[in-house]
């Protein structure tokens, strides 16, 4: 059989109080850690997406050049290839933008770790605090 130490009801609200205490503490400091894990991806993700984009421009502008000459050299009038190259180019930059801002939704950046942990830690909290009302009746 489980030996219950005597406690008393002070000791045990002093020490639910210094356990919920040094709980919210490191929840706050798992969020702030968390967070600051997330602002950091964010922040390099736009850089990374601006840089590239200032390099892709002046190559893609001489490349799409050599995709509407390309095809005028087959054989299709230069009004059709301009068309037909701007019109791909176009479908593929609405696809891409439509993945991009997907990616930087709110909902992707949610301290999801900390928020799971805290409900954990607030099902642990009420649980202890049913064991401690049964003990107390039972005694």
């Amino acid at each position: 059989m489980a030996e219950y130490r005597e406690r008393t009801v002070p000791t045990i609200l002093v020490d639910l109080l210094k356990q919920l205490t040094d709980l919210l503490r490191n929840e706050g400091q798992l969020a702030r850690t968390e967070m600051s894990e997330k602002i950091f991806q964010l922040g390099l993700g736009l850089v990374l997406i601006i840089i590239g984009a200032v390099l892709l421009m002046p190559a893609l502008v001489i490349l799409l050049g050599a995709a509407v000459a390309a095809l005028e050299q087959a054989g299709i009038q230069p009004q059709w290839s301009a068309l037909i190259i701007g019109g791909g180019v176009l479908l593929i930059g609405v696809i891409l933008m439509v993945v991009g801002m997907g990616r930087l939704k709110p909902a992707r950046l949610m301290p999801n770790k900390t928020i799971r942990q805290i409900q954990q830690d607030a099902s642990v909290v009420r649980r202890q605090m049913r064991e401690e009302d049964d003990y107390e009746r039972a005694a």
